[in-house]
């Protein structure tokens, strides 16, 4: 299958993405307007990985409240200036979802479904990690 996707120049170095769909996505390497192409990288390995822990931990009936995806990315500092590492943290909001159940759905997010994690892992280390937290803790901010 084939997916479509248009760049447009707004001003200065700020482009808006669009979809067939029309849904729109600004990039900025200023960072004034919205993520920079690297950054949108690293939202999109951990939001496609999010999308399958979460379906799966669903499928498995495990209580999760909530689920945020910490990535980060270190880069080279030579052109082109592309990731050397990057790092998943997991943080999993529900009283009893089982360990065992969270690892087991990042394996498979990794190993089998998630498309982003398969291209960039040929080419980067990429280190997930998770923790499970209560429900108290998902009523607090979180950096």
């Amino acid at each position: 299958s084939e997916l479509a996707a248009t760049v447009r120049l707004h001003e200065n170095m700020h482009f808006v993405g669009s979809v067939p769909a029309g849904h729109e996505i600004d990039l900025d390497s200023a960072l004034n307007f919205g993520p920079s192409p690297m950054e949108n990288v690293l939202l999109s390995l951990a939001g496609c990985s999010a999308m399958d822990v979460i379906a799966i931990l669903r499928k498995q009936r495990q209580p999760v409240e909530g689920l945020e995806v910490h990535v980060r990315g270190q880069r080279r500092d030579e052109h082109p200036t592309v990731f050397t590492e990057i790092q998943l943290e997991y943080v999993i909001h529900g009283e009893d979802v089982a360990p065992a159940a969270v690892e087991r759905a990042i394996e498979l997010s990794r190993d089998r479904y998630c498309p982003v994690w398969a291209m960039l892992g040929q080419s980067v280390t990429i280190t997930p990690r998770f923790r499970v937290v209560s429900s108290e803790y998902a009523l607090t901010p979180t950096d």
